[in-house]
Formats: structure tokens, sequence, C-alpha cells
């Protein structure tokens, strides 16, 4: 028997940074946690973010790691080259899965 595994999207606003990080935390969190733990994957829609300042690096790796403390999957969807490339300058590339 297959075990069903919940899913949730979270839409990132156009600037990731320090105006709009607890906003994007808390829908993504409440997400996160409207689902069971062990199971359970978060999608972070970011085709429409334009920039992600050290703010919204922050808040992408506090959800990241609520959702491992909680045995959850954070996927990064539609990730701009600019993005991608902070996140792999900034070594955070590694904490997430990519669509």
């Amino acid at each position: 028997m297959a075990t069903k595994v919940s899913e949730g999207t979270v839409t990132a606003p156009d600037i990731l940074g320090l105006a709009t990080r607890q906003e994007f935390r808390a829908a993504a969190c409440a997400l996160l946690d409207g689902m069971p733990d062990g199971t359970g994957r978060l999608v972070v829609d970011l085709a429409r973010t334009q920039r992600v300042d050290s703010a919204g690096l922050g808040a992408l790796m506090l959800v990241q790691r609520r959702a491992t403390d909680r045995g959850q999957v954070v996927v990064l969807r539609g990730a701009s080259d600019e993005i991608r490339f902070l996140l792999a300058l900034t070594r955070l590339s590694e904490m997430f899965e990519f669509e």
C-alpha cells in the first residue's frame, strides 16, 4: 500500500526580501504544518520572483529547516538562472530540489 504524499504550493513574491520575508515564511510554514510529519512536499513557485536578497535567502533556509525537521521536502519551481546562481554561490542549492 503506497503512502499518499501531501503537496502544497506557495508562490514567492516578486522580490523575496526584507519587506516580504515574514509573510512568505508564515505561508510556507503553515502549508508544511498542515501536512503529516514524515511526508509532504512543499513547492515554492519562484517563476515571478525577480530578486532574492539575504533576508529572502534566510527565509528560504528557515522554511527548509522546518521541512527537514518534519521529514518533508522543499522543491523550488521556476527559479531563474540568476536565482539558481545565487543559491549555488551561497552553497544553498544543495538544500533544495529543483523543477
